[in-house]
């Protein structure tokens, strides 16, 4: 049954189209290729050569096309394009040299609105360094050097000398508890600023800046909130002021400004002819900031100006309409100012002993009483008002604190000072003021 089956691939199954009509077979037992339709016309069409009969369609027949795609025109030659090329070339006006490139409508200079091709102002450098003190106050003697040679670099003339006194100020009055290094900072620039036109240096731009703040003294102690909150600010650098600027003496070792101590004295004068809560508050920290320091100027030159101001203060706590809490702080203040502002008159160095010379524990640390009566290891109520302040720590952290030194529960029946809690509420106002932006 087998023995005429053909085993080769194929065999025996060839397909065969019909026939087109009109053509006769060869033969019966002879396989035929019979003339079919012509292959379908791929989609992409092979590159031709220039002498192609176009119309001479793939398959053999002579077809015309009937698709765009299928014919390849003369005049997309590579001779055309290199001609196109060269042409480009040579009427471009770009250059391989060039740092970068922008199109032909686009100026970069027209508004600087992209900040792209702007430069930085004298005005955003002053921020930036005065942003970095203020936030890292402890770098300052690592990078005041670095200020001061970009400041040199920058102020070449007047104008921006006049710019920078007006920065510096503006900044030191407006940011909250920065008047400590705008001093420092002021003090160092006018050692080391090297333009001194004949306007003045830095520092005596610096303190006719002050003055026009001064001569305002009056008007602004009763002048609204905001007034008095800007006078206050400035009253506080002034007094920051007074006590970091040199001036330096040909004769001796550097001196303070005399004439901020005449400024001091009446700012105080202005603060006490108005004794409302802002004022007195003000009037407290400068006599803390500078009590001492404003204390010895006038004793040296024969002057009884505190004992003036004190008598002034011991009035207001019997006759003024001010609030508890500030009459609390004027009277902390008396005694701070009775006990020589907390410290203690030097002894003989020769017979210096424990028993004689208060100074002799001048290496050990001083301590404040819950009223701010300051005491050191040579008081002898030392041992108990110690054991006072670590029974008041107890107090206010209890053994039964967290570990990550969160305290569980306080002391409610203690109340805040006034003075602190004051500038608590300040910080929360200002932290809730930059969560809104």
């Amino acid at each position: 049954m087998t023995e005429n089956f053909d085993r080769t691939p194929g065999a025996g199954r060839v397909r065969i189209k019909p026939r087109r009509p009109g053509l006769a077979d060869v033969g019966d037992s002879t396989s035929v290729f019979n003339e079919s339709e012509p292959l379908r016309q791929p989609r992409t069409s092979p590159p031709l050569t220039e002498n192609t009969n176009t119309s001479e369609a793939i398959g053999g027949e002579s077809r015309r096309p009937s698709k765009p795609h299928q014919v390849i025109h003369n005049n997309s030659t590579p001779a055309s394009k290199v001609k196109s090329v060269e042409t480009l070339v040579k009427t471009s006006i770009l250059s391989a040299n060039a740092l970068e490139f922008y199109p032909a409508s686009f100026s970069p200079y027209e508004d600087g609105s992209d900040g792209y091709y702007t430069e930085t102002t004298l005005a955003e450098l002053v921020e930036e360094f005065l942003s970095h003190l203020n936030s890292s106050p402890g770098s300052f003697e690592m990078d005041i050097e670095y200020i001061v040679n970009m400041l040199n670099s920058w102020v070449t003339t007047e104008e921006t000398l006049q710019e920078l006194v007006e920065l510096i100020y503006t900044q030191s009055t407006a940011i909250p508890n920065f008047s400590y290094t705008g001093a420092r900072l002021c003090n160092f620039l006018s050692h080391n600023l090297v333009l001194s036109p004949a306007s003045g240096n830095f520092r005596q731009l610096l303190l006719k800046r002050c003055q026009t703040e001064y001569e305002q003294r009056d008007v602004a102690v009763r002048g609204d909130q905001e007034t008095q909150k800007k006078f206050h600010a400035y009253v506080l650098f002034l007094g920051e002021l007074y006590l970091r600027l040199e001036v330096k003496s040909a004769k001796g070792p550097p001196s303070r400004a005399e004439i901020l101590l005449t400024a001091l004295r009446d700012l105080m004068d202005a603060l006490l002819s108005n004794p409302v809560d802002g004022n007195l508050i003000c009037a407290v920290k400068l006599l803390k900031l500078t009590g001492s320091v404003l204390e010895d100027a006038w004793k040296e030159n024969g002057k009884s100006d505190m004992d003036q101001l004190t008598q002034r203060i011991e009035n207001i706590l019997l006759d003024s309409q001010c609030s508890r809490d500030v009459k609390q702080m004027l009277l902390r203040l008396v005694e701070l100012r009775s006990s020589n502002w907390g410290r203690v008159h030097a002894a003989a160095a020769a017979d210096a002993t424990p028993d004689n010379d208060p100074n002799y524990f001048m290496n050990e640390p001083t301590f404040y009483t819950a009223d701010g009566t300051p005491f050191t290891a040579a008081d002898p109520e030392y041992s108990e008002k110690y054991q006072e302040i670590l029974d008041r720590e107890d107090d206010y952290f209890p053994e039964d604190c967290e570990e990550n030194g969160n305290e569980s529960s306080f002391n409610d029946e203690d109340e805040m000072d006034p003075e602190i809690e004051e500038a608590f509420e300040k910080f929360c106002l200002e932290s809730e003021r930059r969560q809104r932006q």
